[in-house]
């Protein structure tokens, strides 16, 4: 039996030839609901990679690679564009690339948080040579060359978006920023099995993924829905002092290290590589205008030149040896500790016991 034809509604015309067209517009009833208009945050404080060993076997994730370069969330606001560091600089006059870029995206207003980074000619972040377009810590340099890798979207067009799912803050992510923009890029979902992603990132000499909860709200702080797999051993240590150079004059040869143990900073060996002749005379110059007038930790090297314990250096590393030192460390490059860097966490020890440290989680 053939079915009957879908009834014509009732507020459009009967006339078969006549435009379709709605009723006229009635005035909108004040007792009527409004959706809420949310102001925007003059900054969110951002979620933080949890460190985790393994990829999680339970739960709904998604995975992204993890950029090495500065944690930025990008205000677009009616009438400017702010763009603040993790720990709430504000330096949109360091990355005028980007600025350009977010202002094309308006009108909507949005706040995004991402990466800021600059690409090898493999096409891998590479945080020294975002600081060298930066001309080093405290440089007067804008990195114009620096890319944006968008991750995350916590405001738009009047609503907050953190209670959202990420799930869903992704697609309204990818929306707003499209894909013609040549500075702000969308940093990409990897489809597969976590564990087979990393691998294959790790074979590209990347620094490792961020795994994400897709059910999970955005949470300020370290709370798990973000999880952190890294490929190499990564992480901050407070730089507190160096020694010179017997061979680059004006330049040093080591930079002296320390990781936090509760309020404490403790000395877990130096590193003497990963710094060009250059970089080793920048540094010196550097930390010797800001000497300590009390050495940060108990070390008596008689070459030593302790300086104030507001550098953090990038290490990387292959272990943390037994007695709390450093192996094979090489220099990435220095981070402001004002700006709320992670730095490697020493477990306390019982009275007479040395035992390994323990990583704080790091971005």
């Amino acid at each position: 039996m053939a079915k009957a034809p879908p009834k014509r509604p009732k507020h459009l015309l009967l006339d078969e030839d006549a435009v379709l067209r709605g009723q006229p517009k009635k005035p909108r009833d004040p007792g009527q609901p409004r959706l809420p208009f949310d102001p925007m945050p003059d900054r969110v404080e951002p979620c933080l990679a949890l460190l985790a060993k393994k990829v999680p076997a339970a739960g709904d994730w998604s995975y992204e690679v993890k950029w090495d370069g500065y944690r930025l969330a990008v205000h677009v606001e009616p009438s400017r564009v702010r763009i603040l560091t993790r720990g709430g600089h504000d330096w949109t006059h360091r990355f005028p690339a980007i600025e350009v870029a977010a202002k094309a995206l308006g009108p909507s207003t949005m706040i995004l948080d991402g990466e800021a980074v600059v690409l090898d000619d493999k096409g891998r972040s590479n945080f020294g040579m975002l600081q060298a377009a930066l001309g080093g810590r405290g440089g007067k340099r804008v990195a114009g060359e620096a890319l944006f890798y968008a991750f995350d979207l916590l405001y738009f067009d009047g609503h907050d978006l953190r209670g959202m799912e990420q799930q869903e803050r992704r697609v309204m992510l990818e929306d707003a920023i499209g894909g013609a923009n040549a500075t702000i890029w969308l940093s990409d979902e990897i489809e597969g099995e976590g564990a087979a992603i990393l691998e294959t990132v790790c074979e590209f000499g990347l620094e490792g993924i961020i795994a994400k909860d897709r059910r999970a709200p955005y949470r300020s702080g370290r709370k798990g829905d973000w999880l952190k797999l890294k490929c190499i051993q990564s992480d901050g240590f407070v730089v507190v002092g160096f020694e010179p150079s017997t061979k680059v004059p004006g330049a040093i040869s080591r930079l002296l290290l320390a990781a936090r143990q509760g309020e404490s900073l403790v000395y877990v060996g130096g590193v003497g590589t990963g710094f060009t002749d250059k970089m080793a005379r920048d540094l010196r110059k550097q930390l010797a205008a800001m000497p300590a007038k009390v050495p940060p930790v108990a070390l008596k090297r008689k070459n030593a030149v302790f300086c104030e314990a507001v550098f953090v250096a990038e290490i990387t590393y292959t272990e943390m040896t037994s007695d709390g030192k450093l192996r094979h460390p090489s220099f990435k490059g220095l981070r402001e500790l004002a700006d709320n860097v992670d730095i490697f966490e020493l477990k306390k020890q019982a009275p007479g016991k040395r035992g390994r440290g323990e990583m704080s989680p790091s971005r």
